[in-house]
């Protein structure tokens, strides 16, 4: 496996790249402002970029998208993960939910939300998390869904919901059969955010940022049974296999963001001087730079090792290769932030750079989609197993 970017992928990577550094990255402190005057920048962007034949690049050709692999889509999403926007100016922000849609929804439920989403017509959301259980263990979810002869009727409280305030729709993991074993207990039903009983108690800031971190309260919301996201008791399934590929993505985009701030921090020792001589030629300072390398490049061989474990093998759970990167990607990019913060001094906690929002953002990472001891803890326990079984753990690609 090489680093080096394949020349197939290069030519639509070199233009993600431009379409981020020269358009997205300069609307940001528009984008983050809100308001009419962001949306429309953003309107603007997501115009451009369905124009360059940019849009949806990572989704299925079958839907619309630009069908690109699964291995290949790390290189540009790498590149699209500068900033936070990249994922909603380029149409990527819905593909966890419309691969989902794609494997398990109805042809009324295709026709309903999955072209919408492509198109980006509109958005998203999931609910699984919830505040009063640990998010660790999943089995304890406590929201629940009773058929009440051709509705389902729900009732529970989600937090984390990202998006739900703009989404038109929030697939809910709910328990619906209570006498099954845990992992059979729950399934995925569709609610529509304007139904009644639907309700939006806050956007949750983290750590400062309003992210669009919804907690919704559903009070006897009821839903035609044929809302029902694939067979019932279901969810678990349906869960695994949309948040696998989804932390691959995170570090994929972590290895973009982490860039950024790799760039910024060597720029800045070059531009700033202390005691008569350059940042840059501070033997502490290199050591940034040495650290921050080695992080960075560590992280990217472990996920196109990922990606192309489950590249090669469709269907492939890759649980100890996405686990791994999963807890290697968010340490990497908090530690290559904080060394460039650290570089800048004062100015890195200011909003002069972008360094304050991505060290937040970075922070968020060690917990959602699990948090780091979960996932050190499987991918432990899964290598156990196979030498346990007589087996011994092979580290090329499978």
């Amino acid at each position: 496996m090489s680093f080096a970017v394949p020349d197939s992928v290069r030519p639509v990577r070199d233009a993600v790249y431009a379409f981020m550094t020269e358009r997205v990255e300069p609307a940001e402190p528009v984008l983050h402002a809100g308001g009419p005057e962001a949306a429309a920048v953003l309107d603007e962007l997501r115009a451009q970029a369905k124009k360059e034949g940019l849009w949806a690049l990572g989704h299925p050709r079958e839907l619309g998208g630009g069908g690109l692999p699964f291995l290949d889509y790390v290189y540009v999403n790498e590149v699209q993960g500068r900033s936070e926007y990249g994922q909603l100016a380029l149409g990527t922000y819905t593909l966890q939910d419309s691969l989902m849609l794609h494997e398990h929804a109805s042809p009324g439920q295709r026709e309903r939300y999955l072209e919408p989403l492509v198109r980006g017509d509109i958005s998203p959301s999931f609910a699984m998390t919830e505040p009063s259980v640990s998010s660790s263990d999943p089995t304890q979810i406590t929201t629940s869904a009773v058929l009440d002869g051709d509705e389902w009727v729900i009732n529970g409280h989600k937090w984390f919901t990202t998006g739900a305030s703009r989404a038109a729709y929030t697939t809910v993991m709910c328990r619906t059969e209570p006498d099954a074993p845990p992992h059979r207990a729950f399934s995925m039903i569709l609610v529509p955010t304007d139904t009644p009983g639907y309700t939006i108690v806050r956007e949750t800031p983290v750590l400062g940022l309003d992210g669009a971190h919804c907690e919704v309260r559903y009070e006897d919301v009821r839903v035609p049974a044929a809302n029902l996201l694939g067979p019932r008791g279901q969810g678990f399934v349906i869960a695994q296999k949309r948040l696998g590929p989804g932390r691959i993505f995170h570090c994929m985009r972590w290895l973009g963001q982490a860039q950024r701030a790799f760039d910024l921090m060597c720029r800045r020792l070059h531009e700033r001087a202390a005691f008569g001589e350059p940042l840059a030629a501070k033997q502490l300072m290199r050591q940034h730079v040495f650290d921050s390398y080695t992080e960075i490049q560590s992280a990217r061989l472990l996920t196109l090792h990922a990606a192309g474990v489950v590249d090669s093998a469709p269907g492939a759970q890759a649980r100890v290769e996405i686990g791994a990167i999963k807890v290697v990607g968010a340490r990497m990019l908090h530690n290559v932030i904080d060394r460039a913060i650290q570089v800048y001094g004062a100015a890195g906690l200011t909003p002069d750079t972008p360094l304050d929002r991505m060290y937040r953002h970075a922070r968020a990472g060690r917990i959602y989609d699990g948090p780091d001891e979960v996932h050190v803890d499987s991918v432990g326990r899964r290598i156990l197993g196979t030498y346990a079984a007589g087996g011994s753990w092979e580290f090329g690609l499978r």
